[in-house]
């Protein structure tokens, strides 16, 4: 039964893990999902699609549309194709009030960012790619558009959280928390061997095989930094990467009186959705409860930037602007996947990232959103140059 309470929800990557929970907070809290969409996996979507009697539904690859839609044929629900009919679906207007969750995995989820402020509903972002390739174009036509941001990332969440306390021009710290991820205090001879099985072994989050890896690398947490710069209006070197093993304070923000604001939980996603999707109410518990007795002590420590080398590439990145950071992201996108496909070795993903960024020199001097889209082809051109 819907709940009035809360708008109506469009779920774009429906399939992934952000997206299952999405669907698990929905259905605790009565929210309508009007929409959702993903890339393949026809037989999920189908599920999903009737169970929670979805007005439309998208397919990023064509094929999976024309089955998707033949399957759905007893049924009066809508099935889109393609990017360009991703974002059609997006600018349909469901519900005056609608939230679009955007988990969409890489640089893919960009194009429905834009169309989701576009179209003027408001973004529950969980696709930091979008503001790591193009933040300032995504951030200034929210403003121009006067939606608001919701983040669901952890960590962005916790800040959104905290920032209640003080707010955003009193802010001193951001204090980013990263566990480490599962080869934390090895060397880069001991990085050397790892397989993929091992780096998809994460020691706390269950995440799909991309992201898992760009834990593992640190360069998830360097993403998040440039996440955080542009969602919070920080400065870069207002953000202190923090290792924290135990990812019960999921981040914290010291304020100008030295006051530091935390926020803790049991690691679990559904909370970021959760809040995401009931911002500026609070409701009953999704997820377990935190019992800091069995927690019984939290660590904390710098991070080895020597060895986890794109996580200070990512720092230089926001640095220079422009589309560089969308060219890190690209070189790494295409790196991670053939690591993935057993093309390249680990440490490879930091040679082949490393050497694109720093070969494309050119991509600090950019005028429009197209410059972005031109820079990541270009990234990932020559990203699958030096694996070859």
């Amino acid at each position: 039964m819907k709940n009035s309470k809360f708008p109506s929800i469009t779920i774009l990557g429906s399939t992934g893990s952000v997206g299952e929970q999405a669907i698990d907070v929905a259905l605790q809290n009565g929210i309508e999902v009007n929409a959702i969409c993903a890339n393949k996996n026809v037989d999920r979507v189908e599920q999903q699609a009737r169970q929670l009697k979805v007005k439309a539904c998208a397919m990023s690859d064509a094929e999976a549309a024309k089955d998707l839609k033949i399957r759905l044929a007893d049924t009066d629900i809508q099935v889109y194709s393609g990017t360009d009919g991703l974002c059609e679906m997006i600018a349909h207007p469901f519900d005056a009030e609608e939230v679009v969750v955007n988990s969409v995995i890489g640089e893919a989820g960009l194009k429905p960012t834009l169309a989701t402020l576009e179209a003027g509903k408001r973004l529950a972002l969980a696709n930091k790619e979008s503001l790591v390739c193009a933040g300032d174009f995504v951030m200034e036509l929210a403003r121009k558009k006067n939606i608001e941001i919701l983040p669901v990332d952890s960590e962005h969440s916790a800040i959104f959280q905290c920032l209640r306390s003080g707010g955003q021009k009193r802010i001193k710290r951001i204090l980013l928390t990263a566990s480490g991820g599962p080869f934390y205090g090895m060397t880069r001879d001991q990085l050397a061997d790892i397989t993929v099985e091992r780096a998809l072994a994460h020691p706390t989050w269950s995440m799909g095989a991309k992201i898992t890896i760009d834990s593992s690398t640190l360069m998830n947490k360097g993403f998040e930094v440039i996440e955080a710069v542009h969602l919070f209006n920080v400065r870069p070197d207002q953000i202190e990467v923090l290792v924290h093993r135990e990812s019960i304070m999921h981040s914290a923000v010291e304020y100008i009186d030295n006051s530091v604001i935390a926020q803790m939980s049991v690691p679990d996603m559904r909370l970021c959705v959760h809040y995401a999707l009931t911002h500026p109410d609070r409701t009953e518990a999704v997820i377990p409860q935190l019992d800091l007795t069995k927690v019984g002590k939290m660590t904390f420590a710098k991070p080895d930037i020597e060895t986890f080398v794109l996580l200070q590439l990512a720092l230089d990145s926001i640095a220079q602007g422009g589309a560089v950071p969308a060219v890190l992201n690209a070189a790494n996108e295409v790196a991670v996947g053939a690591f993935l496909s057993r093309k390249l070795g680990y440490t490879g993903i930091f040679d082949v990232v490393t050497k694109t960024v720093n070969a494309l020199t050119d991509a600090k001097k950019i005028s429009t959103i197209e410059d972005i889209f031109a820079f990541d082809s270009a990234a990932r051109r020559l990203a699958e140059e030096y694996i070859r």
